[in-house]
């Protein structure tokens, strides 16, 4: 690459986790070779409702370099290994969607195909009791896995709770350690390049222009660069997703604090529970075309486990993408790509990924076409694949209230009928290798919500020998492993005690 074709600045609108992810990320790759500048008004508030994430945080995490019992003592974080789903099929019943997998494969076929082959003998252990992850969960227990795969507490995967502006506050710390220059200032206008239409500055209150080569939009859900600027429009995809409204208060902590997250199901959408060291996380996400926010709130106040903290916060919000993520010499990262509701605690992880991705496809000043075009394919694909996950809990399930006789009802996406229907005949889900949820997070939300199979495969029975004993081993171990671990608080005390 001629050098003098080099990104030479970066500007990045809007902070926030996103934005501050986007500048400690590209500081750390790019290493002084360019210039960073982050925008960010302090009269403007960030949503901050990401506080529960999935196992790639960590990858992020380790790749800047930060060490993980600091992390969590700087940002209240705790321990997450899986979401429990109450009422999801039917009030009062509940399931878990484990971190990992839930339990070894054997004699080349797969743990989940002898546990359908059991199944349908009477064996009546559901398949979460067989998952590492499952099993801690439940017992409130948590350790660090080995790296030996021989111990059966290897099986255990996890991810973090916690609070998402204390993170925003130390990837800011971290990047500007690494020479990003912060600017607090409120953008009022984007100058286009007459010749093509790329973003040529940004425009903040007071006059000073923000020159760049290649923008970064973290605005949020006002996208003032993509939406406002360059006018690509969202693919609204709330007639699949109805939820369109959240409200959300911290409570204080109690004396339980399981490592894990929770949705509760409620008439007109679901509630979050996230539990971080020094307050609760509460959430209740609903479709305003069946529930005013007003019943929402007292819905939410009611189903706290500790005094709230502050006045209830509501915002609105649209789920779907953006036509184009990257447009020109713009890339939109977070809310002003997308917007897919937080059932999974996928919106850091969009974040995560489009920074990969921008990474892996960075261009120089000439801005190839074909880079814009592949980072669009695979962002799309991302979010269909990660809207098809999300519309499988709210079409699988049993409730009687109208939301949920619509979803229920409701047309579903082609790509997720083939896969329920798949599903239904042989037992097996069909998943694409670059996909975020793979075989053990479909077998988790089908099974859980009662979707069951008309047959497992073949090989079951004619491989891996006295199949009721292998289960019986793996229950047990997975049992006898979970109870020897300490305490979730105990361990996070001992190692990782939140400094706020």
């Amino acid at each position: 690459m001629n050098a003098d074709r080099r990104i030479q600045r970066i500007v990045i609108v809007g902070g926030g986790s996103a934005g501050w992810m986007a500048a400690a990320a590209l500081a750390e790759a790019l290493r002084g070779s360019c210039q960073i500048e982050l925008i960010e008004s302090s009269s403007i508030g960030t949503i901050g409702v990401g506080e529960a994430t999935i196992p790639p945080i960590r990858a992020f995490n380790q790749q800047l370099g930060l060490d993980e019992n600091a992390f969590l003592a700087a940002t209240g974080g705790t321990f997450k290994l899986g979401i429990e789903f109450v009422g999801w099929t039917q009030p009062g019943e509940r399931y878990f969607h484990p971190f990992g997998r839930f339990g070894p494969d054997h004699d080349g076929v797969a743990f989940d195909q002898y546990w359908l082959r059991e199944r349908a003998s009477g064996q009546q252990l559901a398949l979460e009791e067989y998952s590492m992850s499952c099993a801690a969960a439940r017992a409130g227990r948590f350790d660090r896995p080995p790296g030996d795969p021989r111990q059966v507490l290897s099986a255990l995967v996890y991810a973090y709770h916690f609070d998402a502006s204390l993170y925003a506050g130390l990837l800011r710390r971290y990047a500007q350690e690494r020479a990003v220059r912060r600017t607090d200032g409120t953008v009022v206008d984007v100058r286009l390049r007459s010749k093509d239409g790329f973003v040529e500055a940004v425009a903040l209150e007071g006059g000073r222009h923000v020159e760049g080569d290649l923008f970064i939009d973290c605005s949020g859900f006002r996208s003032l660069l993509m939406e406002g600027a360059l006018g690509i429009e969202l693919d609204n995809w709330g007639h699949w997703l109805p939820c369109n409204r959240a409200v959300t208060v911290g409570c204080t902590a109690g004396a339980q604090l399981p490592p894990y997250t929770q949705s509760t199901a409620h008439a007109a959408g679901w509630q979050w529970r996230i539990p971080l060291q020094h307050r609760i996380g509460n959430g209740h996400v609903y479709c305003s075309e069946y529930m005013s926010e007003d019943e929402a709130t007292a819905v939410l106040l009611a189903h706290l486990d500790g005094e709230p903290i502050g006045e209830p916060r509501s915002l609105r919000f649209t789920t779907g993408v953006r036509r184009q993520t990257w447009a020109r010499n713009c890339v939109a990262i977070g809310l002003a790509a997308g917007f897919i509701e937080p059932l999974e605690s996928t919106a850091l992880h969009l974040v995560q990924s489009a920074l990969t991705r921008l990474l892996l496809l960075f261009p120089d000043r000439d801005f190839d076409p074909a880079l814009a075009a592949e980072f669009n394919r695979a962002t799309r694909a991302e979010y269909e694949w990660i809207r098809d996950f999300l519309i499988l809990h709210y079409h699988a399930q049993r409730r009687e209230e109208s939301m949920w006789r619509h979803t229920r009802s409701m047309p579903i996406p082609e790509t997720l009928r083939a896969r329920i229907d798949h599903f239904r005949h042989c037992g097996q889900p069909i998943v694409e290798a670059p996909e975020l949820f793979q075989r053990n997070n479909w077998l988790a939300v089908l099974l859980g919500q009662q979707v069951w199979p008309q047959r497992y495969h073949p090989l079951a029975d004619v491989r891996g020998g006295d199949v009721s004993q292998f289960l019986a081993w793996v229950h047990n171990a997975v049992r006898k492993t979970a109870a020897s671990l300490p305490t979730h608080r105990e361990y996070l005390e001992r190692h990782c005690r939140a400094m706020l």
